[in-house]
């Protein structure tokens, strides 16, 4: 018999969710694969023991908001009182998709300096990168790119799902947010990653993105 608690019922996908930006999505999509659907019906989808399961980092600079993403993500819960992850924090969420069970490991990773060389040696063996800014620090922005070299230092860049997401949203004015976005963009395209923008205050856009970071997990690990 099993042990573990009944997933919870948003964390039961029966359809595909859409895209922030078509602009810079992989998958648009309206339905999920056809192999994928027969594959769940006939439950042939690789599990590791009786779950499917996913590694995921999110890395990105100090204070951009990685722990506050992950929180709201798993635990729908804000705490403004920030401290600094030492080394790396762990997260496991259950997920069933398309009737399958469906997990994935969240690995939160120190922004500081002094602690890079800890938290690159989680970095081996994921199949999710997310790389974190903050939407009203342009400098974040930037420093992405030296995130994403070092994680795929780690791992094979053919078989990583890469997410740019854009945290504190609901601190950035329209017009703030409008002329950092399209830098956004235009490195999400670039690097051929998946773009978000999300407030982990009010948890603007989290609950879509998860389900498409699920998606996006599911339809390239299955088999």
């Amino acid at each position: 018999m099993s042990v573990l608690p009944p997933v919870r019922r948003d964390r039961v996908i029966a359809q595909l969710p859409q895209c922030f930006r078509k602009e810079a999505a992989i998958h648009t999509k309206s339905d999920f694969n056809n192999k994928v659907k027969t594959a769940c019906q006939e439950q042939r989808t690789g599990t590791v023991g009786r779950f499917k399961i996913s590694k995921v980092i999110v890395v990105g600079d100090l204070a951009v908001g990685k722990t506050c993403l992950i929180n709201r993500f798993c635990k729908d819960t804000f705490d403004k009182n920030y401290k600094a992850t030492i080394g790396v924090d762990f997260e496991m969420e259950r997920f069933e998709v398309l009737g399958v069970p469906f997990s994935l490991q969240l690995w939160d990773t120190a922004g500081q300096e002094r602690f890079k060389c800890i938290a690159s040696t989680y970095y081996r063996g994921a199949q999710v990168v997310i790389i974190v800014f903050d939407v009203n620090d342009i400098a974040s922005l930037g420093h992405t790119r030296q995130w994403l070299e070092d994680a795929l230092k780690e791992n094979d860049p053919t078989g990583v799902q890469l997410f740019l997401v854009g945290t504190k949203k609901d601190l950035s004015s329209p017009a703030q947010y409008s002329q950092i976005e399209q830098d956004a963009l235009r490195l999400a395209n670039e690097i051929q990653a998946e773009y978000w923008a999300v407030s982990s205050l009010t948890g603007e856009c989290l609950d879509c993105s998860k389900l498409k970071h699920v998606y996006i997990s599911f339809n390239w690990n299955i088999f």
